[in-house]
């Protein structure tokens, strides 16, 4: 499943060298031109006679940084991208290109005060390598180093998969079977790079190819779970695809969303609109970048976004890629 095959490569932002070959040699006999710009951002270009559309998604993923080593042999580490501290200990990860196993480290809850149970950050954790002392550590690994979260992707339930970096290989994943597809438009399909920091790639990208609509083919927040206030779950799982209104990054285009769901509902595609406007991706960049661009987001719910695992539905990813096929083939 080329899904799984995604998930489980290692890229996080800045480091998305294993995601970019494997989909550069996915996409090669289905489009005209393939460029890797000096970001590393994909530009695959499928020639069309009419207007210019970006279909993007992002290679990296949320992961660590190693910054430094602890006298007993354990090291130091920040995220690159957003990672709550709380979902960081008793994590197995994988570090670099190596794979070297290490497990994120806290002191034993037993052993914490009241406040260090409350309180806790990266600075008081440690990803433990199984070295004896620091020069063993410098040894094993180099200030530099990233590491990701070692969860292999699995399916489970009636329909449902869970895997790492699902935010967002479930984009690349769709656009790479969206490129296999014909149109009428001049299409370019972009994978960019360092989404998870500040959509940096995009603005590059976006930059350079001027487009005048760009489509985000993204995994989104899905909170549908016990305890949450039904205003508060964003996106549902099973419900269809989400289509953005807003986020913190975009006023996505009122004319497109309007064609999004008039065209699902004609061909009884079944979609969501997000109900939440936080977070944001790669729109902000495309949409304001040169004389700018109209934007829409369409995206796979996925729970547990930005930790170790997420979960998504199957349904919800085939009709995501459904819709989003289908509206390409409309625009002349």
């Amino acid at each position: 499943m080329l899904l799984e095959t995604l998930s489980n490569l290692a890229g996080p932002s800045g480091f998305e060298g294993e995601v970019r070959n494997f989909i550069k040699e996915q996409i090669m006999e289905f489009v005209d031109e393939v460029k890797i710009d000096r970001m590393g951002n994909i530009i695959a270009h499928k020639r069309g006679q009419g207007k210019k559309v970006v279909v993007a998604a992002h290679m990296d993923e949320v992961g660590l940084v190693i910054t430094g080593y602890n006298e007993d042999g354990t090291l130091t580490f920040q995220s690159l991208g957003g990672i709550n501290a709380k979902i960081l200990p008793s994590k197995p990860v994988l570090i670099g290109e190596k794979r070297l196993v290490g497990v994120i480290g806290l002191k034993p809850i037993h052993l914490q005060s009241e406040e260090e149970k409350r309180n806790f950050s990266y600075k008081t954790c440690c990803i433990d390598i199984g070295a004896i002392g620091k020069e063993e550590a410098k040894k094993s690994v180099a200030l530099g180093e990233y590491a990701v979260f070692d969860t292999v992707f699995e399916t489970f339930g009636e329909g449902f998969v869970k895997g790492k970096a699902l935010d967002d290989r479930v984009g690349c994943s769709i656009l790479i079977e969206l490129l296999k597809e014909n149109y009428t438009c001049d299409l370019y399909g972009v994978f960019n790079v360092q989404e998870e920091t500040g959509s940096r790639g995009a603005y590059v990208s976006a930059y350079n190819i001027e487009p005048e609509l760009g489509v985000i083919l993204e995994g989104t927040i899905c909170a549908d779970m016990p305890n949450i206030p039904k205003y508060l779950t964003a996106t549902e799982l099973r419900k269809g695809p989400a289509i953005s209104m807003m986020d913190s990054g975009s006023i996505f285009d009122y004319e497109v969303v309007s064609s999004l769901r008039k065209l699902a509902e004609k061909n009884k595609i079944p979609y969501q609109l997000r109900k939440a406007v936080a977070g944001g991706n790669d729109a902000s960049s495309i949409q304001g970048s040169g004389e700018g661009a109209r934007v829409v987001t369409i995206s796979v719910p996925c729970r547990y976004l930005h930790s170790s695992v997420s979960v998504c539905s199957i349904q919800d990813y085939e009709n995501t890629k459904k819709l989003a096929i289908s509206y390409l083939k409309t625009i002349g």
